[in-house]
């Protein structure tokens, strides 16, 4: 099988993942991951799917695309390359959550410390409502740190920059921020 990924951007509503779903179980193919949020009144979604052998992805294409135009869901597709090397994977997760003011280049700001030191950003969910209260703006980011990367040094950076941009920092290993947060 072929894999391909499929991104759905559109209105939010009750049964996007389930038409998606269906349509591509109709379609004889696997969903092997997904990734979906919310922003404000949006949906977005990623779909990385097998396909059968000698699907043609044009005519694919099509009549995925066709189930949704009514819709009003804009949808992309593009094959996977399966000789294209992944993001490297070795390494640690951990989570580091920022609270504080809203201001211009917060998610730039934080995201360029952890490009700097050679780090991934596996997920990021940034939610800033504003107004007078700073407790109300959440950047929350799932980092893979590599063994090569000091972990001590990484939050030292960060916690600094944090303190120049007037906001709070955490950095926990993930099973323990997991731990932590259950619910």
């Amino acid at each position: 099988m072929s894999k391909i990924i499929i991104t759905a951007i559109g209105k939010d509503r009750p049964g996007i993942i389930s038409s998606v779903a269906r349509v591509l179980l109709q379609l004889d193919c696997n969903i092997e991951n997904v990734s979906q949020t919310i922003l404000q009144s949006e949906f977005a979604g990623l779909y990385i799917v097998s396909i059968p052998a000698g699907t043609d992805l044009e005519t694919f294409t099509e009549k995925f695309n066709g189930a949704f135009e009514a819709e009003g869901l804009q949808v992309h597709i593009n094959p996977l390359d399966a000789n294209e090397p992944h993001v490297e994977s070795n390494g640690e997760h951990f989570i580091i959550t920022t609270i504080g003011p809203d201001s211009k280049g917060l998610v730039y700001d934080i995201s360029n410390v952890i490009a700097e030191a050679g780090v991934n950003i596996i997920n990021l969910t940034a939610v800033f409502e504003g107004g007078d209260n700073p407790e109300r703006n959440i950047m929350v980011y799932e980092i893979l740190v590599p063994d090569t990367v000091d972990r001590h040094i990484l939050s030292s950076t960060l916690k600094e920059k944090a303190t120049s941009l007037n906001l709070a920092l955490t950095f926990q290993h993930k099973n323990i921020f997991d731990t932590v947060n259950r619910i």
